[in-house]
């Protein structure tokens, strides 16, 4: 993406330390809350009082429906009003969840708690995209290295320091909770120091005496043309495929993954340490997140064959967590999977975005994670709603197992297509080769 004239390039790349700073540090106070590993069973305990089917099968849904219907809206209306203003609303946001989570009681109110929580995700692409209307192309690689981080970070001493005050100083739950709304209303107040940003990848393309905005339907018929263009490309159909389908399972097992934790093993009858399992999922994950940099292979031949692997070893680990009815083993089954998960997330990334522009890359991403978010809308309706089979956790997480390892004989097929194709392909370049008069 070519610098634009009179957009202001210049200052823009002299003054990208502020707003990268400012950002960082919303991200990280954003993400540092020690409370959430200890969701479910705050939920099911004396603060809340909820039942097992309310939580699991009335209450988790409601934010994989309200991340579905407003992701489109959200993204769109980040561009048009410039990333700045959505950033705020996710501070809002994450202060009316943990305002919520404190107080609110009864079924409905903890529902409309969840749909706040899945404005808050449908925010994030703001966080993720701000950063690009500000600093200069050049910078791209390192601000958005710095931002991510910040957020891994955040999270990571949230999750340990919930550990440590419910283990060893015994805090409550609630007291956590008050530790979070206090982080989340941080995030809130730094945010509002963000530079507003003077353009934006779609609406605002011109900064000047005369700018123009680009009317809707023009975006909208430019986003489409794009999303053709795209997917036009085998291996990005293919990548983006895996990207969709595996992080639809992925959502399903994080929301879900402490209320097997809690039937496995109950935690008034247990000192649980979901706090420290993230911490060191979060952890193991960016080290393999940042070994991926180092790992030479070319996966224009191997990838597929490499997905359907990998995809198996995640419906291994899920089985496990399932079927091992001992809470170690499924802690370590989920340090597995999320893992895995993060390592070939990323690579699907950096395959994605290797031959895009920044916004189609923005495009794309909207598209891949709303088409899983529409199939997991249908895998909660049909497994968890209450009002769909409502099965227990243990047959859900059965099928996610199940579910994952249909994805990894997909790709095992396609990739063994491909690899064939490729063969044959080469074998007929080498036999004309030499047939060839010389």
């Amino acid at each position: 993406m070519e610098a634009l004239p009179g957009s202001g390039r210049a200052p823009r790349g002299r003054c990208w330390a502020l707003p990268t700073a400012l950002l960082c540090l919303y991200g990280f106070f954003a993400s540092l809350r020690p409370s959430e590993p200890f969701l479910t069973r705050y939920l099911l305990g004396p603060d809340k009082n909820l039942t097992e089917t309310q939580v699991f099968n009335e209450i988790y849904p409601v934010w994989t429906y309200s991340y579905l219907v407003l992701l489109f809206p959200v993204f769109l209306a980040t561009d048009y009003l410039r990333y700045k203003p959505v950033i705020l609303l996710q501070g809002l946001s994450l202060i009316v969840t943990w305002f919520m989570l404190l107080y609110a009681q009864g079924l409905l109110a903890i529902q409309f708690l969840e749909f706040f929580y899945g404005l808050v995700t449908a925010t994030e692409i703001a966080y993720y995209s701000y950063i690009y209307s500000v600093v200069d192309l050049n910078l791209y690689q390192k601000v958005t290295s710095y931002c991510r981080s910040a957020t891994l970070v955040g999270y990571t001493v949230g999750s340990v320091c919930g550990q440590v005050l419910v283990s060893v100083a015994s805090w409550s739950l609630f007291s956590l909770n008050v530790i979070s709304l206090t982080c989340v209303s941080v995030a809130f107040a730094t945010a509002w120091f963000l530079p507003m940003p003077q353009k934006s990848f779609f609406f605002h393309h011109v900064v000047s005496s005369q700018e123009q905005k680009v009317d809707i339907s023009r975006v909208l018929k430019e986003l489409w043309q794009d999303f053709l263009q795209c997917y036009s490309s085998r291996p990005m159909l293919c990548w983006s495929v895996w990207w969709s389908l595996s992080t639809c399972g992925y959502f399903q097992v994080i929301n879900y993954v402490q209320g097997l934790w809690e039937m496995v093993v109950p935690s008034q009858s247990f000192k649980i340490y979901n706090g420290g399992v993230e911490a060191v999922s979060t952890l193991l994950g960016a080290v393999a997140v940042f070994a991926v940099g180092y790992i030479k292979v070319s996966w224009a031949t191997w990838g597929e064959v490499a997905l359907a692997l990998f995809s198996l070893l995640i419906a291994a680990a899920v089985y496990v967590m399932d079927t091992v009815r001992n809470i170690w083993v499924c802690y370590a089954s989920y340090v597995i999977f999320r893992i895995v998960y993060m390592l070939l997330i990323t690579i699907a990334t950096f395959q994605i975005a290797t031959n895009l522009s920044m916004e189609r890359y923005a495009l794309v991403f909207g598209v891949n994670t709303f088409i899983a978010l529409a199939l997991q809308t249908s895998l909660t309706l049909i497994v968890v709603d209450s009002s769909g089979l409502g099965l227990n956790i243990f047959t859900q997480f059965m099928i996610y197992a199940s579910y994952f390892a249909a994805i990894s004989l997909v790709f095992l097929v396609s990739g063994t297509y491909s690899f064939i194709k490729n063969c044959r392909r080469r074998e007929e370049m080498s036999s004309r080769s030499t047939a060839s008069p010389s």
